[in-house]
């Protein structure tokens, strides 16, 4: 049986994703397709793909930070935030800049060791000072422009795991991690 890995990312970005310690994600649009629920109560529903989820998982294994940096805040997302183990997050914030130099101070990393994941307008001053930026597949024309690194998935299906996974093989954990599932 064939355990070796079968992702491969272009060299230039793998030296790009080097040295990430903590990444920046977005909520709507980014871990969820952007659409917006609501029950009949008014309560706002939330769809997460478990692929993402299990790569925010497997970035903590590796020791890469998970942060949420979001305009909206619910239950539905703090829960799953919760089932996943990310604690670093900020709810309700539209400018999204200071709460990632809060975090980064609070941590003692600088933005060269940041990465972002962004889908809209209010995500731009984050990404546009990371170390490395991305946006999946469905972002806005001008956060596409903005990104070195635009997944093949759409935001809330698959978008966060294809980052997880660049982030994972330019730290040298791929691999490890994989065969630590395979054997």
């Amino acid at each position: 049986m064939d355990t070796a890995p079968h992702i491969q990312f272009a060299p230039d970005l793998l030296l790009r994703a080097q040295g990430i310690q903590l990444v920046f994600f977005d909520v709507d649009g980014v871990l969820t397709d952007g659409g917006l629920l609501f029950s009949e109560s008014g309560e706002t529903l939330k769809r997460f793909n478990t692929l993402d989820g299990h790569g925010l998982k497997l970035l903590q294994k590796a020791g890469i930070t998970p942060v949420i940096i979001t305009g909206r805040d619910s239950q539905p997302l703090r829960v799953r935030l919760q089932a996943l183990g990310v604690v670093h997050a900020h709810f309700g914030t539209e400018d999204k800049r200071p709460a990632a130099e809060q975090t980064l101070q609070a941590l003692g990393l600088d933005w060269s060791q940041a990465a972002a994941m962004g889908d809209d307008w209010p995500d731009l001053p984050v990404m546009r000072r990371a170390a490395l930026s991305c946006a999946p597949a469905n972002a806005h024309v001008e956060v596409l422009g903005a990104a070195q690194y635009v997944t093949r998935a759409a935001g809330g299906h698959g978008a966060v795991r294809e980052l997880c996974d660049l982030l994972l093989v330019a730290s040298g954990r791929y691999a490890d991690l994989l065969r630590s599932y395979t054997q």
